[in-house]
């Protein structure tokens, strides 16, 4: 049996001797330094699986220690022992990287829980970083969104047209994953050693979209003291994928068909165009051929860019991915939160399958974190992850957000107009609040969900005093 390596680093020789009985010498392999430049040699030589580390040494303090640890080791797991329980001095620990923060005399038994805590945080930082080197843009689909045969079926659309010079369209709802199906392309292409520049139509402010896009030039308008490159000039040579393209507004619509039919692209304020090589990746949530009928979506735009068209299906229709998406989630949350939460039981999956899952993917995520956040076992039970899902549900309504108007009972004596704008104001509270749960407090997400600019729906939370960051933004 290997045994773990150990390292105390404390000045005081009793608490090394004391360390030295109270962890098993058949499972870790203890050393003390009695100095804060030791112990730095130390980590340097050989790094342990978890450091003990003393606030007050001779030489330098344990939050220099502490500093220069995290900076060479970020992922070794450091415990701080101080004589004072100050709470200032635990949130700077921790603040600085440390794993847990103990004061002294240390309950023998709290320390052996804490270092087996981390000696699991460290193991599944190990498989984190396997897991992210597996789902990274290289990686399959399968593994990314889960092996169903509606997934399959995506990986067969992505092979036949990812090496051709297609526009693709992608199709499907908020958080089923197109930016996923955007990257795959690229990965499959002759372009996958040049960039993939992503841009989000509905995140950027329409006045600003076009110089984003194109560039400008010095004094093109006010404000332009410089000439700067646009997105299309940034993915020369390889993807521009236009998110949300539902959202481009119609001039320029006109200016982005342009440039696809005559692959070149001339900056605001600019006199020539330059050649463009570069291949477009498009996605919507929306429905592109309602929004040509109704004068929306220029439909010559529509035609160009839907050369191939990938429809991606909602979760709910795809229940065999959720037990792997979901513990992918779980492993991830359970490193970030320094939560050592392992699995979930049969019936919790059961749980995950009865809903509904209107923010796709992105929903899931937020519920697995909070799930995690709140779990005291080993496992994530039924009950709680009943609860956290029916927590996002009940989010919107009729929680009484700052602004909120009073029940519609309340409306005598005021005018049929106050009456209506009352009712609208409680509605899109209703409908912003339900809709940033879904998508885990994300306003750009929810901006796209709810077909407004980021601006609008900015603008609006802070007038009815929706607290985004409480209902999951990252």
């Amino acid at each position: 049996m290997t045994r773990l390596p150990l390292l105390v680093v404390d000045d005081d020789p009793l608490v090394g001797r004391l360390m030295r009985v109270l962890f098993d010498p058949a499972k870790f392999d203890l050393d003390h330094a009695e100095s804060g430049y030791d112990g730095l040699e130390r980590v340097a030589r050989a790094p342990p699986a978890v450091m003990i580390l003393d606030l007050h040494l001779p030489d330098i303090s344990g939050m220099e220690v502490l500093k220069k640890v995290h900076a060479s080791h970020p992922q070794l797991p450091v415990i701080m022992l101080t004589g004072s329980a100050e709470l200032k001095t635990a949130v700077e620990a921790m603040q600085l990287g440390a794993f847990h923060y103990l004061a002294k005399p240390v309950d023998n038994a709290e320390l052996l829980l804490v270092v087996q805590r981390a000696l699991k945080h460290s193991e599944m930082l190990t498989e984190l970083t396997e897991l992210r080197r597996k789902t990274g843009p290289q990686a399959t689909l399968a593994e990314q969104m889960g092996p169903s045969a509606a997934v399959q079926a995506i990986g067969e659309h992505v092979a036949r047209v990812a090496n051709s010079s297609f526009i693709v369209l992608v199709l499907g709802e908020t958080g089923t994953g197109k930016e996923l199906v955007a990257q795959a392309l690229h990965a499959g292409s002759a372009r996958r050693d040049k960039p993939l520049i992503p841009v989000d139509c509905g995140a950027i402010p329409e006045q600003l979209l076009e110089s984003e896009l194109f560039g400008h030039e010095k004094g093109a308008f006010t404000g332009a003291d410089r000439k700067r490159e646009g997105l299309f000039q940034l993915a020369q040579g390889g993807t521009l994928f236009l998110d949300e393209i539902g959202n481009l507004p119609l001039p320029l619509q006109a200016k982005l068909l342009r440039v696809l039919e005559s692959h070149e692209v001339k900056p605001v304020g600019g006199s020539s165009p330059s050649r463009l090589d570069v291949r477009f990746i498009a996605a919507t949530h929306g429905d592109l051929p309602a929004r040509v009928r109704d004068g929306r979506f220029r439909e010559d735009l529509y035609f160009r860019l839907a050369q191939y068209t990938i429809p991606l299906p909602p979760l709910r229709d795809r229940p065999e991915d959720l037990p792997h998406l979901a513990r992918r989630f779980l492993k991830e949350a359970s490193l970030e939160l320094h939560r050592a939460v392992l699995d979930f039981d049969p019936e919790a999956l059961n749980a995950l399958r009865e809903h509904r899952w209107p923010g796709n993917v992105r929903e899931l995520r937020n519920v697995v974190r909070l799930a995690v956040l709140q779990c005291q076992d080993p496992v994530v039970h039924s009950g709680l992850l009943r609860q956290v899902i029916a927590q996002g549900a009940q989010l919107a309504p009729p929680v009484k957000a700052a602004g909120m108007v009073a029940a519609p009972a309340a409306a005598a004596g005021r005018s049929l107009r106050e009456v209506a704008e009352a009712a609208v104001r409680e509605a899109e509270i209703a409908a912003i609040t339900r809709t940033l749960a879904a998508a885990g407090g994300n306003k750009s997400a929810a901006a796209k969900a709810l077909q407004t600019d980021y601006k609008t729906l900015h603008l609006k939370i802070r007038r009815y005093g929706i607290k985004a960051r409480e209902l999951g933004a990252d």
